[in-house]
């Protein structure tokens, strides 16, 4: 960040909290582990929207999973044993759940049933799955992040070809891999590292990975750093910050161009996703606060590839 001149802030605003009624007494097994001490009550993250524009965001401590219509009006979905994070709608209408205990699950929205796509590699189980997404050959891409750092390398990336039941390591030496998403030309998968502090540029083909893995670009430091990731129709890479409070948005060539701060006390703004009229509006989750925040896209967001 240091090459560049700093983005002119701009705020957020709020398109709805989680009513009262779905706070819970601020204890859990995650909680103990997490924020130990602390009381809290929910902390939301990956927001997905389905084909009706609905928005769908997990909470992580509680193992629910909650739909934000229209309006702003929340409703509870499931609930479950396990820590949802990531979402990603399958283009059978399936909403794929990458669970930090229990692995990739799926749900079909007229059910409550989690069901198991993928709970090991070969026996081995995950680290902790973080975050997902679908390309346009309906192969599923995932992080495998755990309590991975600079302290311990060792977080990987998957991809995984359902049709054929196939699946192939991409990285293996990631600090922290949490939010991924394809370039705009489909060529390189951008994976933020959140302890390691930057996004990674990894090209990829049809045959895997190549050994040209760079960086796309470096973050400001502070607390935390890269978490979910978007990307609009011109290419630019939005980037959640959860340790400065704020979404920051890169040119294609990484270049910085904007930063969107939090509106609210929360600085925890974890993970986004694009909707509303011709998915022209950024939707991002403030973990800290159960609020979703909004900000105008500079471009639409980019389709999801499930959808087609």
């Amino acid at each position: 960040m240091s090459l560049f001149a700093a983005p002119t802030p701009k705020k957020c605003s709020i398109f709805s909290t989680m009513p009262e009624q779905f706070y819970r007494d601020g204890d859990s097994d995650w909680v103990r582990a997490n924020k130990p001490g602390q009381q809290i009550t929910s902390f939301i993250e990956g927001p997905a929207f389905d084909r009706n524009g609905e928005l769908y965001v997990t909470d992580i401590p509680y193992g629910r999973i909650f739909k934000v219509d229209k309006q702003g009006g929340w409703s509870l979905v499931t609930e479950y044993d396990g820590w949802p994070n990531g979402l990603a709608f399958h283009r059978d209408g399936r909403l794929f759940v990458a669970d930090y205990r229990r692995g990739i699950l799926a749900l079909d929205p007229s059910l409550t049933d989690m069901c198991p796509i993928l709970t090991h590699i070969r026996s081995e189980s995950f680290k902790g799955v973080n975050d997902l997404f679908f390309d346009e050959s309906g192969r599923l891409y995932f992080t495998d992040q755990g309590q991975t750092g600079m302290q311990d390398p060792t977080g990987r990336v998957y991809r995984y070809a359902p049709e054929e039941n196939t699946i192939e390591c991409l990285l293996s030496n990631g600090p922290s891999p949490n939010g991924l998403l394809l370039d705009l030309d489909g060529k390189a998968l951008l994976v933020a590292m959140t302890r390691g502090n930057a996004v990674w540029r990894l090209p990829v083909t049809e045959h895997g990975p190549s050994s040209k893995v760079g960086i796309f670009t470096a973050m400001a430091g502070g607390i935390s750093g890269a978490d979910g990731m978007g990307l609009d129709a011109d290419g630019n890479v939005y980037v959640c910050d959860a340790g400065h409070g704020c979404v920051w948005i890169f040119s294609r060539y990484g270049v910085p161009l904007f930063r969107y701060d939090s509106c609210t006390g929360g600085r925890t703004l974890t993970n986004i996703a694009f909707g509303g009229q011709e998915n022209a509006t950024a939707f991002v989750t403030d973990s800290s606060t159960g609020t979703i925040q909004q900000f105008p896209a500079l471009a639409p967001g980019r389709r999801l590839f499930s959808h087609i």
